[in-house]
């Protein structure tokens, strides 16, 4: 069946859009990890020291542990750095945060499309299960008309505007020759 060979592959679609799966960086070992959660930001350094310093924007950060949290952030964005020694991290941060928002893990999210999928499937086939047996059936409709004898129309009232032109008639339309340009 053609539906075994793609499941797997909306499995895949699904995870990838959904999952959080980290993309690999140029410099191995060399990746802030960020956490947000409502307004609570938190870096995690990527030095594998103890004791780091960091620097917010320029201005120097009491904390010296490798995780660094910014609470009530307001999702303006950051230079933030952290160094230990010669060595320097950086990184530029443009994260947005909101105080009601809801988080959702990747199987709740998962599950919410299937249902909607599920749900737009089972409506599309009530449409054309119910709409297959209307075919041969015919409605009166705006533009139909009634079955029975059919009745002659009385000729067209005539226009004395337009009259046609009738034989010993032609000198009136005489003026109506065409022109040449």
């Amino acid at each position: 069946m053609r539906l075994e060979r793609s499941l797997p592959l909306l499995a895949l679609l699904l995870c990838g859009a959904v999952c959080d799966v980290p993309f690999p960086s140029p410099w191995p070992n060399k990746e802030f990890l960020v956490e947000i959660s409502g307004t609570t930001v938190t870096i995690t350094c990527p030095l594998p020291e103890d004791s780091v310093n960091w620097e917010i924007s320029g201005t120097k950060a009491e904390s010296t542990e490798r995780k660094f949290i910014i609470e009530n952030h307001n999702s303006s964005p950051l230079n933030v750095s952290c160094s230990s020694g010669s060595k320097k991290s950086e990184m530029y941060l443009k994260a947005r945060v909101c105080t009601n928002c809801e988080e959702l893990d990747a199987l709740t999210v998962t599950g919410i499309i299937a249902a909607d999928l599920l749900i737009t499937l089972g409506v599309l086939i009530l449409v054309y299960y119910f709409s297959k047996h209307r075919k041969g059936k015919a409605g009166a409709g705006a533009g139909s008309r009634p079955r029975g004898q059919k009745m002659q129309r009385p000729p067209p009232v005539p226009n004395p505007d337009y009259e046609p032109i009738r034989k010993g008639q032609r000198e009136v339309y005489a003026g109506l020759e065409p022109r040449g340009f």
